[in-house]
C-alpha cells in the first residue's frame, strides 16, 4: 500500500506546528471583505478557517466590510453612491442603509457561518458596549498645487478616538469569536459609518494583536510592474504610498497596516481572499500566499 498521499498529509501538519506553537494563546485581527464574503464555497471556507484558528488556541477576530452589499441595496432604493479616497460618503440615508446592512444582514450570516462549522462566534457593532467611539472625519483635498487644502464633507464618515477594548477579551476568555461590523458611536449618541479596514486597524492597534490580516481580492500589494511583493517594511510601505504606486481602496488598507505596526502589532498582512482557505496559507505555511508587512 503506498503511503506517499498520507505522509504528504502529515508533512503539512508538520510544517503548520511551529507557527501554531508561536501563535498559541495570541489574538488575530482579520479583515473580511471582497469576493470572499460574495462566493458561497469561499465563505464556508473562511468560517472553517476561524474556527481552526480557535481550536488551535487563537484569538481570532473578524471585522467586515460590506462595501458590494451596501452598494447593492443602495441601488435598489434608489440611491446613488459617491467615494472619496475610498471613503463612501455617508448622509443620513446612506447610514441608514449601513446599518441595515452591516450590522443586520451580514453581521448575523458570518456570525451563522462560523457558528454552522463548530464555532461561537458573537455579532456586535461599533454601538456595542462603546466598542467602537468615533468622531465626525475631517478631510482635505488640494484641488491644484498653488491653491490652499479645502475640506471636503464626507457626511457620517467617522474617525475612531476610542476602542473597548474589554468586551473582546471577555468574549476571548470565554471562548467566542466577535464579529464586528465597522459602525460607530459619538458622543452624543449619534452614529458613524467607519471604514471597514481603518477599524480593523484600530482594534489590532488597541488589542495589540499579534497580526492583523487583510482579505481582498487582489494578490498582495503589487509593485509599479504589477509583481507582488512578498515582504515589505513600514519604510518600503511609506516609500510606495509616496510614489503614487498605492491607490484608491488599497490606501485605507495600508494606512491601518501602518498605524497597527506603530502601536504594538507584529505584523500585518495583505493576501488574495478569492483564494480557498487563504488565511490557514498565509499563516501557517513557510512560503505564504500575499504580502507581510513588518516595523
Amino acid at each position: 500500500m503506498d503511503l506517499t498521499p498520507y505522509t504528504q498529509r502529515a508533512d503539512v501538519l508538520i510544517e503548520a506546528l511551529p507557527y501554531i506553537r508561536q501563535f498559541f494563546g495570541k489574538t488575530v485581527v482579520i479583515k473580511y471583505g471582497g469576493h470572499a464574503m460574495i462566493d458561497d464555497a469561499l465563505r464556508h471556507a473562511f468560517a472553517r478557517d476561524i474556527v481552526l484558528l480557535k481550536y488551535v488556541g487563537m484569538h481570532p477576530i473578524v471585522v467586515h466590510g460590506g462595501g458590494p452589499q451596501i452598494g447593492e441595496t443602495m441601488k435598489r432604493m434608489g440611491l446613488t453612491a459617491r467615494f472619496v479616497d475610498g471613503l463612501r460618503v455617508t448622509d443620513a440615508a446612506t447610514m441608514d442603509v449601513v446599518e441595515m446592512v452591516l450590522g443586520g444582514k451580514l453581521n448575523k450570516e458570518i456570525v451563522a457561518t462560523i457558528n454552522l462549522h463548530g464555532g461561537q462566534a458573537v455579532g456586535l457593532s461599533g454601538k456595542d458596549a462603546n466598542l467602537l467611539v468615533a468622531t465626525k472625519k475631517r478631510l482635505y483635498r488640494q484641488e491644484t498645487p498653488d491653491a490652499p487644502p479645502t475640506p471636503v464633507d464626507l457626511g457620517q464618515v467617522g474617525d475612531i478616538t476610542a476602542v473597548n477594548s474589554t468586551v473582546i477579551e471577555v468574549l476571548e476568555a470565554n471562548g467566542f469569536i466577535p464579529v464586528i461590523a465597522p459602525t460607530a458611536v459619538g458622543t452624543q449618541g449619534e452614529s458613524y459609518n467607519v471604514n471597514a479596514d481603518t477599524a480593523a486597524g484600530d482594534i489590532a492597534a488597541a488589542l495589540r494583536a499579534e497580526k492583523l490580516l487583510f482579505l481582498t481580492d487582489v494578490p498582495g500589494i503589487l509593485d509599479r510592474d504589477g509583481k507582488l511583493l512578498s515582504s515589505l517594511n513600514t519604510a518600503a510601505l511609506e516609500a510606495l504610498k509616496a510614489e503614487g504606486v498605492l491607490d484608491g481602496g488599497m490606501l485605507p488598507k495600508v494606512e491601518a497596516c501602518l498605524h497597527a505596526l506603530r502601536h504594538g502589532v507584529a505584523k500585518a498582512h495583505i493576501i488574495d481572499g478569492r483564494v480557498p482557505h487563504a488565511v490557514l496559507l498565509e499563516l501557517f505555511t513557510d512560503r505564504g500566499i500575499g504580502t507581510e508587512i513588518v516595523r
